[in-house]
Protein backbone atom coordinates (compact mmCIF):
# COMPACT_ATOMS: atom_id res chain seq x y z
CA UNK A 1 0.00 0.00 0.00
CA UNK A 2 3.07 2.61 1.02
CA UNK A 3 4.51 1.69 -2.35
CA UNK A 4 1.77 2.65 -4.16
CA UNK A 5 0.95 5.95 -2.48
CA UNK A 6 4.78 6.35 -3.23
CA UNK A 7 4.35 5.58 -6.98
CA UNK A 8 1.01 8.06 -7.52
CA UNK A 9 2.93 10.99 -5.69
CA UNK A 10 5.78 10.59 -7.60
CA UNK A 11 3.60 10.54 -10.91
CA UNK A 12 1.89 13.21 -10.03
CA UNK A 13 5.27 15.36 -9.18
CA UNK A 14 6.14 14.32 -12.04
CA UNK A 15 3.15 15.55 -14.56
CA UNK A 16 3.22 18.81 -12.03
CA UNK A 17 7.13 19.52 -13.30
CA UNK A 18 6.35 19.74 -16.86
CA UNK A 19 3.11 21.45 -16.74
CA UNK A 20 3.18 24.59 -18.49
CA UNK A 21 0.89 28.07 -16.83
CA UNK A 22 -0.65 29.57 -19.67
CA UNK A 23 -2.78 32.88 -19.55
CA UNK A 24 -5.87 34.28 -21.80
CA UNK A 25 -4.12 36.61 -24.30
CA UNK A 26 -7.30 39.02 -23.83
CA UNK A 27 -6.88 40.73 -27.00
CA UNK A 28 -7.00 37.91 -29.17
CA UNK A 29 -9.72 35.82 -26.98
CA UNK A 30 -14.07 36.05 -26.72
CA UNK A 31 -16.68 35.08 -24.64
CA UNK A 32 -20.12 34.73 -26.57
CA UNK A 33 -23.19 33.59 -26.28
CA UNK A 34 -26.90 33.18 -28.25
CA UNK A 35 -30.26 32.86 -27.04
CA UNK A 36 -33.65 32.28 -28.85
CA UNK A 37 -35.14 35.56 -29.29
CA UNK A 38 -39.58 35.61 -30.12
CA UNK A 39 -39.04 32.13 -30.39
CA UNK A 40 -37.93 32.55 -33.68
CA UNK A 41 -34.53 33.96 -34.70
CA UNK A 42 -30.80 33.63 -32.28
CA UNK A 43 -29.81 36.87 -30.82
CA UNK A 44 -26.05 36.80 -30.06
CA UNK A 45 -23.71 38.70 -27.83
CA UNK A 46 -20.01 38.61 -26.20
CA UNK A 47 -18.18 40.04 -23.71
CA UNK A 48 -15.50 42.31 -24.42
CA UNK A 49 -13.00 41.23 -21.63
CA UNK A 50 -11.92 37.61 -20.81
CA UNK A 51 -9.02 36.67 -18.74
CA UNK A 52 -7.57 33.51 -16.79
CA UNK A 53 -4.77 30.83 -16.22
CA UNK A 54 -4.61 27.45 -16.78
CA UNK A 55 -1.86 25.24 -16.24
CA UNK A 56 -1.54 22.56 -19.22
CA UNK A 57 0.92 19.13 -20.43
CA UNK A 58 0.44 17.79 -23.63
CA UNK A 59 1.56 14.69 -22.48
CA UNK A 60 -0.87 14.55 -20.02
CA UNK A 61 -3.89 17.05 -20.97
CA UNK A 62 -6.55 15.11 -17.88
CA UNK A 63 -4.38 16.86 -15.48
CA UNK A 64 -4.62 20.42 -16.81
CA UNK A 65 -6.22 23.55 -14.66
CA UNK A 66 -8.01 26.22 -15.91
CA UNK A 67 -9.73 29.37 -13.95
CA UNK A 68 -11.49 32.36 -16.53
CA UNK A 69 -13.29 35.01 -15.46
CA UNK A 70 -15.35 37.47 -17.50
CA UNK A 71 -16.26 41.03 -17.23
CA UNK A 72 -19.75 41.32 -17.02
CA UNK A 73 -20.05 44.66 -17.84
CA UNK A 74 -18.12 44.54 -21.05
CA UNK A 75 -21.83 43.00 -22.56
CA UNK A 76 -22.37 44.13 -26.09
CA UNK A 77 -25.48 42.86 -28.65
CA UNK A 78 -24.99 45.74 -30.84
CA UNK A 79 -27.90 47.51 -29.02
CA UNK A 80 -26.97 49.83 -25.95
CA UNK A 81 -30.89 49.78 -24.95
CA UNK A 82 -30.37 45.84 -24.69
CA UNK A 83 -27.12 46.06 -23.00
CA UNK A 84 -28.44 48.14 -20.31
CA UNK A 85 -31.15 46.01 -19.63
CA UNK A 86 -29.11 43.36 -19.76
CA UNK A 87 -26.51 44.58 -17.04
CA UNK A 88 -29.35 45.47 -14.97
CA UNK A 89 -30.86 43.75 -11.89
CA UNK A 90 -33.04 41.85 -14.42
CA UNK A 91 -30.35 39.84 -16.19
CA UNK A 92 -26.67 40.22 -15.01
CA UNK A 93 -27.24 42.85 -12.20
CA UNK A 94 -23.70 44.10 -12.93
CA UNK A 95 -23.26 46.30 -9.94
CA UNK A 96 -23.54 43.53 -7.50
CA UNK A 97 -21.94 41.16 -9.21
CA UNK A 98 -19.47 42.57 -11.80
CA UNK A 99 -17.61 39.28 -12.88
CA UNK A 100 -18.50 35.95 -14.27
CA UNK A 101 -16.39 33.21 -13.10
CA UNK A 102 -15.62 29.46 -14.34
CA UNK A 103 -12.55 27.53 -11.98
CA UNK A 104 -12.40 23.35 -13.13
CA UNK A 105 -12.81 20.42 -10.95
CA UNK A 106 -12.28 17.40 -13.88
CA UNK A 107 -11.24 16.99 -17.07
CA UNK A 108 -11.67 14.15 -19.09
CA UNK A 109 -10.26 12.84 -22.83
CA UNK A 110 -12.98 12.90 -25.65
CA UNK A 111 -12.22 11.82 -28.95
CA UNK A 112 -8.54 13.10 -30.20
CA UNK A 113 -8.20 16.47 -29.86
CA UNK A 114 -10.72 17.14 -27.65
CA UNK A 115 -11.61 17.50 -24.34
CA UNK A 116 -14.44 18.02 -21.87
CA UNK A 117 -13.55 20.31 -18.59
CA UNK A 118 -15.83 20.09 -15.72
CA UNK A 119 -16.26 22.64 -12.81
CA UNK A 120 -18.08 25.57 -11.13
CA UNK A 121 -19.66 28.65 -12.90
CA UNK A 122 -21.05 31.55 -10.83
CA UNK A 123 -22.83 34.28 -11.99
CA UNK A 124 -25.02 36.46 -10.90
CA UNK A 125 -23.45 35.01 -7.38
CA UNK A 126 -24.75 31.66 -7.79
CA UNK A 127 -22.67 28.69 -8.70
CA UNK A 128 -23.35 25.65 -11.11
CA UNK A 129 -21.11 22.72 -12.20
CA UNK A 130 -21.41 22.53 -15.48
CA UNK A 131 -19.19 20.71 -18.56
CA UNK A 132 -17.74 22.75 -21.80
CA UNK A 133 -17.24 20.50 -24.76
CA UNK A 134 -13.45 21.68 -25.71
CA UNK A 135 -11.83 21.38 -29.42
CA UNK A 136 -8.10 21.47 -28.78
CA UNK A 137 -5.98 22.47 -27.40
CA UNK A 138 -4.18 22.89 -30.78
CA UNK A 139 -0.05 22.42 -30.41
CA UNK A 140 2.08 25.04 -29.54
CA UNK A 141 3.66 27.62 -32.04
CA UNK A 142 6.18 30.49 -31.47
CA UNK A 143 5.24 33.70 -32.14
CA UNK A 144 6.67 36.65 -33.34
CA UNK A 145 8.55 37.40 -30.32
CA UNK A 146 9.39 34.08 -29.51
CA UNK A 147 6.63 32.79 -27.03
CA UNK A 148 4.46 30.25 -26.95
CA UNK A 149 1.32 30.22 -28.17
CA UNK A 150 -1.90 28.06 -28.60
CA UNK A 151 -5.74 28.09 -29.01
CA UNK A 152 -8.82 26.23 -27.81
CA UNK A 153 -12.94 26.54 -28.03
CA UNK A 154 -14.92 25.66 -25.98
CA UNK A 155 -18.73 25.29 -25.56
CA UNK A 156 -21.56 24.70 -23.44
CA UNK A 157 -25.29 25.09 -23.18
CA UNK A 158 -27.15 26.17 -19.82
CA UNK A 159 -30.53 27.45 -18.12
CA UNK A 160 -30.23 31.11 -17.63
CA UNK A 161 -33.07 30.65 -14.63
CA UNK A 162 -30.77 28.34 -13.20
CA UNK A 163 -28.28 31.62 -12.30
CA UNK A 164 -31.47 33.78 -11.53
CA UNK A 165 -31.59 35.34 -14.70
CA UNK A 166 -35.37 34.96 -14.76
CA UNK A 167 -37.18 37.98 -16.59
CA UNK A 168 -39.15 37.36 -19.34
CA UNK A 169 -42.41 38.76 -20.83
CA UNK A 170 -45.21 36.85 -22.50
CA UNK A 171 -46.17 37.30 -26.29
CA UNK A 172 -49.57 37.85 -27.37
CA UNK A 173 -49.00 34.91 -30.03
CA UNK A 174 -48.19 32.56 -27.55
CA UNK A 175 -44.36 31.73 -25.91
CA UNK A 176 -42.29 34.27 -24.66
CA UNK A 177 -39.96 37.30 -25.38
CA UNK A 178 -36.45 35.46 -24.17
CA UNK A 179 -35.81 32.08 -24.80
CA UNK A 180 -34.38 30.06 -21.56
CA UNK A 181 -31.77 27.61 -22.85
CA UNK A 182 -27.98 29.87 -23.67
CA UNK A 183 -24.89 28.49 -25.60
CA UNK A 184 -22.19 29.98 -24.38
CA UNK A 185 -18.86 29.80 -26.62
CA UNK A 186 -15.39 30.53 -25.59
CA UNK A 187 -12.84 31.27 -28.55
CA UNK A 188 -9.12 31.18 -26.05
CA UNK A 189 -5.45 32.38 -26.82
CA UNK A 190 -3.14 31.37 -24.55
CA UNK A 191 0.09 32.78 -23.87
CA UNK A 192 2.93 30.95 -22.20
CA UNK A 193 3.39 32.46 -18.74
CA UNK A 194 7.71 33.07 -18.83
CA UNK A 195 9.10 31.57 -15.33
CA UNK A 196 9.89 34.43 -12.39
CA UNK A 197 13.27 34.29 -12.74
CA UNK A 198 15.40 32.68 -9.92
CA UNK A 199 17.44 35.08 -7.19
CA UNK A 200 20.85 34.07 -6.58
CA UNK A 201 21.34 33.19 -2.69
CA UNK A 202 22.82 35.54 -0.43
Amino acid sequence: MKTKLLVTVASLLSMSAFAANWEIDSAHSSASFSVRHMMVSNVRGEFGKLTGMASYDPAHPTAATVEATIDASTINTREPKRDAHLKSADFFDVANHPTITFKSKKVTAADKGHLKITGDLNMRGITKEVTLAVDGPTAAMKDMMGGQRMGATATTKINRKDFGLNWNKALEAGGVLVGDEVTITLDVEWVQKSEAPKHAAK
